[in-house]
């Protein structure tokens, strides 16, 4: 049992993969943007703290590498790099150098577990040496004559043998790779440990001793399989949301060319554009719009709302959903690589493998603990050995020291307690990007919510459109349709239908938290706040929100609009502040609007008309004043100020570089995900210090009965499993119901400093 939970693929007897090129890997990688790209690599051989030091070690090393993160739970490592079209780092090669096998990872591997089955295999073949081992020790310890004592401890050796090579060359082949490559790691001292206990058995049988212990050293092989086939197990359970997910997206789609026939094609040959056929009961495989049918959808996975809603042409789909009724034809716009279900995967695997404080000091200590356990094992048997010259029970005592003393259960006092955390939250329609913000989100005393999205739903209605000339609203929404703002939206839908505008736009561009800007000949035309779009600095239409249309800075037409609070909104803000935690409003909408909403959900301190770089400085100067901010947001604009927050919390409405700038997303309606969030966090951290304490306390206690001799080499071997076993046990605590409402929550001083 111990944090090298598995061993390589090749050891399952699958046949190797061949190590991708460097064109193979360029065309699998994923584009970020910018000229950066992504590759996700899968490890086998990766078991450990030390492992993962190796690899991203060695890997930040290349050249144009921005940033390589190992996830031990799925043995895969994602790298970041630039490169041009025609070369990529040689990333095989240089794993290849230092001991590490890689391939390409794919969903399928998902679906397998070659591990699992290696593990069992070896299990059951030691079990077998061991339970006949002990029935033939029975006779031998009720006092068998010397003849057939010496018979029955040569079967044992013999039945051994095959426990020995066969179970014990999982250890053996992890060890040996490090030490191959001048590194250690845990298997090296089980594996002299397992070693040794046979050779001085059959020293002891060679010599006609009285005693041989062939049934000490295969318990001991059978008892760290079975708890490292159990750590397995359950790890596997506790990050199975990934799974999942995975399995959620179909293996392919029918495609309809323009011939009108219908092809079955794999998921990663569906392009944008073309024309996808889903039957009833299945999931939708890649975003896209419907173009032909009508059906009703289970969109559980999107909104984690079981109501089933309506879709018809026009209607956006996203990656998972369950076509409940009827055939329905829809346009892919993105390739699977960057669907939604894509996403919320590759969200997964970066909450798993996000490095926190405790976690960075939990694998430094662990990396420690080869070199310093080889030493205190020297020490013990060479101690002993002076004071009693008896090298059998000197090296016996050495053994116990080797196993007992372990880091799995520090190594994993951190990176479960992230797995389980992120897991439940998934469960709760609550996808987590970072798995060390779990740590931060403790810190925080001050919360900040943008307005138009957030607290309100974001699906503004236009109030007034009946008062708006036909042609001023055609012209207004032909330059709304190039944003997705909800104003935007609401400007766009009461425009459809109506005649097309009576310009052409020479261009349109959104000016992110102000409004759109377009030029028709000589004129230039804006959409959008009042200060920004006109000279009249201030409109009043009794509306909480306001736009207007200018043409060279004159009004010639005034939007009005409403919008509805988003459920969970009140009870989140009253809970939040019974808590303690400082809350304001940063919205970049109206002061009208902002004052209406800030003045229904009892928050005091507000701030209109900000643009991004304003909530980016608000923020800053509340930093400065020592408070740690959690954002809320979901535009465009809210991106800058989503990443300069301590923490950042966005819904799956919000625009892209929205999600991608939270450290959270959460796919229902109700603000009270952010509640369910900080519950979590606050949980999480409560384990994650009994795991530290629990993991110190099992080393502080057991090292010394080890050294005095008080420990046998399987006494040892079962306390090192069940110290691990009691850690994973403590982190799957999280996925209990925990208690609702401001008393769980950590009430901290809150923070005076004005947005």
């Amino acid at each position: 049992m111990s944090c090298c939970s598995g061993i390589a693929v090749a050891s399952a007897g699958a046949a190797p993969r061949t190590s991708p090129q460097a064109e193979e890997i360029r065309l699998a990688s994923r584009d970020l943007g910018d000229g950066l790209r992504q590759t996700v690599l899968a490890l086998p051989d990766m078991h450990c703290a030390a492992c993962i030091a190796a690899v991203e070690g060695v890997l930040r090393k290349l050249p144009g590498v921005e940033l390589a993160r190992v996830n031990l739970s799925s043995r895969r490592v994602t790298i970041n790099w630039r490169g041009n079209d025609d070369e990529s780092p040689d990333f095989t090669a240089a794993l290849v150098k230092i001991g590490y096998a890689s391939h390409l990872a794919s969903i399928e591997e998902d679906t397998q577990d070659p591990v699992l089955s290696s593990l069992l295999k070896a299990l059951a073949v030691a079990g077998f040496s061991a339970m006949n081992i002990m029935i033939l020790s029975v006779s031998v310890w009720s006092g068998a004559d010397p003849a057939t004592r010496h018979a029955f401890h040569l079967i044992s050796a013999a039945l051994a043998l095959p426990a020995i090579v066969y179970s014990g060359r999982i250890f053996y082949r992890s060890a040996w790779a490090a030490l191959r490559h001048g590194r250690t790691n845990m298997d090296v001292p089980i594996s002299v440990g397992v070693l040794l206990a046979f050779a001085l058995s059959v020293y002891d049988t060679l010599h006609n001793a009285a005693y041989a212990y062939f049934d000490a050293s295969t318990s001991l092989l059978f008892v760290l399989l079975a708890g490292r086939a159990l750590d397995h197990l359950v790890r596997g359970k506790a990050r199975s949301a990934v799974g999942a997910l995975a399995r959620l997206a179909p293996r392919g789609a029918n495609v309809i060319r323009a011939d009108g026939a219908i092809d079955y094609v794999s998921l990663s040959e569906i392009k944008p554009g073309m024309h996808l056929l889903v039957a009833a009961g299945e999931r939708v495989p890649v975003d896209g719009v419907v173009v032909k049918g009508a059906s009703e959808l289970d969109c559980s996975l999107v909104s984690g709302e079981s109501e089933w809603k309506r879709a018809a042409p026009g209607s956006a789909l996203q990656a998972g959903v369950m076509n409940l009724a009827n055939p329905l034809t829809l346009v892919a716009t993105v390739s699977a690589d960057g669907s939604f279900l894509a996403e919320m995967t590759r969200m997964m695997e970066a909450a798993e493998s996000g490095r926190s404080n405790y976690r960075r000091i939990a694998d430094r200590a662990a990396s420690l603990y080869a070199p310093v356990v080889h030493g205190v094992a020297l020490l013990s048997m060479f101690a002993w050995l002076y004071g009693t010259g008896d090298l059998h029970k000197s090296v016996s005592i050495a053994i116990a020291v080797l196993i007992i003393t372990c880091p799995c259960a520090l190594g994993l006092a951190v990176p479960m307690v992230q797995v389980v955390a992120a897991r439940r939250l998934f469960e709760r329609g609550i996808m987590a990007r970072d798995g060390s913000a779990f740590e931060r989100l403790n810190e925080i005393d001050t919360v900040l919510f943008d307005k138009t999205g957030t607290l309100t739903f974001g699906e503004m209605r236009l109030v007034n459109a009946d008062d708006i000339e036909p042609r001023l609203l055609s012209l207004a929404a032909a330059m709304a349709r190039v944003s997705r703002h909800p104003a935007s939206a609401a400007i766009a839908m009461a425009g459809a239908g109506r005649p097309g505008s009576p310009l052409e736009f020479e261009s349109l561009e959104e000016v992110h938290g102000c409004g759109i800007e377009g030029r028709a000949g000589n004129a230039v035309y804006r959409l959008g706040r009042p200060s920004w779009a006109s000279n009249a600095r201030q409109v009043d239409l009794g509306a909480a929100s306001v736009a207007v249309l200018s043409k060279d800075c004159e009004t010639i037409a005034v939007f009005a609009f409403e919008d509805s609070i988003r459920p969970g909104a009140r009870e989140l803000v009253q809970t939040l502040r019974s808590a303690g935690y400082s809350l304001a409003i940063v919205s970049g909408d109206a002061q009208p609007a902002v004052s209406s909403v800030a003045k229904q959900l009892g928050i005091e301190k507000f701030s209109a008309e900000l643009l991004p770089g304003e909530k980016v400085k608000a923020i800053r100067s509340l930093a400065e004043a020592g408070s740690k901010v959690l954002m809320i947001g979901d535009g465009l604009n809210d991106a800058p100020a989503l990443s300069a927050a301590h923490v950042s919390i966005a819904p799956s409405s919000a625009t892209d570089i929205g999600r991608s700038a939270s450290d959270f997303v959460f796919l229902g309606h109700s603000l009270l995900a952010v509640r369910e969030v900080i519950e979590a966090a606050s949980r999480a951290d409560v384990l994650i210090r009994q795991n530290f304490g629990m993991a110190v306390a099992y080393n502080i206690v057991s090292v010394p009965f080890a050294i005095a001799g008080l420990v046998t080499p399987l006494a040892a071997a079962l306390a090192m499993s069940l110290s691990s076993i009691v850690v994973v046990g403590n982190a799957l605590r999280l996925r209990a119901k925990v208690r609702k409402g401001p008393r769980f929550f950590r009430a901290t001083k809150p923070v005076t400093a004005k947005p």
